[in-house]
């Protein structure tokens, strides 16, 4: 029995755990013939969840981020955090600031395992800085606040990416290369507009932004964004000014409150839609 994640075994920023539940029941109107794409894998969720879910279809992963680097490392990672626990097992608040003294030994530990290999800084923030803060190498973390919130069970990864199809490419060029493929799904969760998105490899902007919509007209997808986004304004703007076509105009909708802190929260969407199958009529 393949153990079935329902969030990313490693932290990643805009991972879609939430969706997760939502995400399965759309899939099941998929039949076996299908294939998934993946086009911004990020932390590999939603293939995960595609590939457990629909176990006889082609799940395709891209993981243009190299999360799989951070999966292969978790061993070191644990290792990390175990020593990490042991520096701090006397402090008394969970939580709470780490003071100087403390920082510094982690510091010095950190260095030590960057000097010797491989440090995951993503997963080492979650564990060392403020709610949803992120640095991406020892200088950014040197200068943050340190708390008291290193987590207390070793990660694991194990059957996490089985059966999936791995690729590492610019989406659009795996666009390319499956739009052809009979019974091709898209999954399609960019980095969303408005949003902080230094983790990924990759800058973003509202050209790219608009770019992804160019390849969602004609094929089947399921697509993410937010309300910060506006998107979906511009599209019906768009469609009532007779320039362009609206891709979500016959798609369904879910939606998801998320909170980030106590007075800060945005909106999730989630849309869908499945193209009807071309007749062999109208395929001259």
């Amino acid at each position: 029995m393949q153990k079935q994640y329902s969030q990313a075994p490693l932290p990643f920023m805009g991972q879609k755990r939430m969706f997760a539940s939502e995400f399965r029941r759309i899939l099941k109107q998929f039949d076996d013939a299908t294939v998934f794409v993946d086009l911004f894998g990020g932390s590999g969720l939603l293939s995960h969840i595609a590939k457990r879910e629909k176990p006889y279809t082609t799940v395709v992963y891209n993981d243009y981020d190299n999360y799989r680097q951070r999966l292969k490392n978790i061993p070191k990672t644990n290792s990390l955090l175990a020593d990490l626990r042991k520096i701090t097992e006397t402090c008394k608040y969970k939580k709470k600031a780490l003071s100087t003294e403390i920082k510094e030994i982690i510091l010095q530990r950190v260095l030590k395992e960057e000097q010797s290999g491989f440090v995951d800084y993503i997963t080492l923030s979650s564990s060392l800085l403020f709610s949803m803060k992120y640095v991406l190498n020892y200088e950014a973390l040197s200068k943050e606040t340190f708390y008291h919130k290193i987590r207390l069970n070793d990660y694991n990864a194990d059957g996490y990416l089985d059966g999936l199809v791995i690729e590492s490419n610019d989406y659009k060029e795996i666009f390319q290369k499956y739009k052809d493929v009979p019974g091709v799904v898209f999954l399609v969760d960019p980095p969303y507009l408005c949003t902080e998105v230094g983790t990924y490899n990759m800058s973003w902007s509202l050209s790219d932004y608009l770019d992804v919509l160019t390849i969602l007209c004609g094929t089947s997808f399921v697509y993410f964004t937010s309300n910060k986004s506006s998107i979906l304004e511009l599209c019906a703007w768009i469609e009532r000014n007779n320039n362009f076509g609206n891709p979500f105009s016959d798609t369904q909708k879910s939606v998801f409150n998320a909170h980030m802190s106590y007075n800060s929260s945005y909106m999730d969407i989630m849309l869908y839609k499945k193209e009807p199958k071309q007749s062999l009529g109208n395929a001259a």
